[in-house]
């Protein structure tokens, strides 16, 4: 084994040493918490891909994140729990959309804030919500139909006989039955 200059065993313990500090900050921000803001919540069918810490915005601004999500045992609807804001007071009529942030990334709640003039008071609900799209699904459902699509033609004329462009029985002029 060769033996280490002094440089190269240095140059290791710094690159280790910067390494164990970016170590120690990640683990002492990781579990901080934001406590600003008022606690709301909002029931949804889906919410795929929608996670504790996930962002709350409104027209593309960050206003809050989510704070906890569970499933109703009765109603088996998720239950997002998240804060916004307390400079952001939101009418009653305002609704919640799980969307998403590109066909990559995470998912997020965009509030839709309506015009009445009662406010959603803290630990409130919104009560008009629209569910995560499930991307995947529907990227499955139309290469489906395309496939059957495709595939429907090549099934109608097989076992038939008959080549493109020919209809009937006969084929010939003034014979047999034609379809018209």
């Amino acid at each position: 084994m060769a033996r280490r200059s002094f440089a190269e065993v240095a140059t290791g313990a710094v690159v280790i040493l910067i390494a164990a500090g970016f170590l120690g900050y990640a683990v002492a921000h990781s579990g901080q918490t934001d406590h600003g803001g008022y606690a709301l919540k909002a029931r949804f069918d889906r919410i795929d891909g929608l996670g504790v810490g996930s962002d709350v915005r409104i027209a593309g601004v960050k206003v809050g994140r989510v704070l906890s999500a569970t499933v109703d045992p009765k109603t088996f609807q998720a239950v997002v729990e998240f804060n916004v804001a307390d400079d952001i007071k939101l009418p009653k009529d305002s609704s919640a959309a799980i969307e998403s942030d590109g066909l990559l990334g995470g998912k997020y709640i965009a509030l839709s804030p309506g015009g009445d003039d009662q406010i959603i008071p803290p630990n409130g609900v919104v009560t008009i919500t629209q569910s995560s799209i499930n991307i995947e699904e529907l990227l499955g459902k139309f290469v489906f139909s395309v496939a059957n699509l495709n595939g429907g033609d090549k099934q109608g004329n097989a076992g038939s006989g008959e080549k493109p462009g020919q209809s009937g029985t006969g084929g010939g002029a003034g014979g047999g039955d034609r379809l018209q």
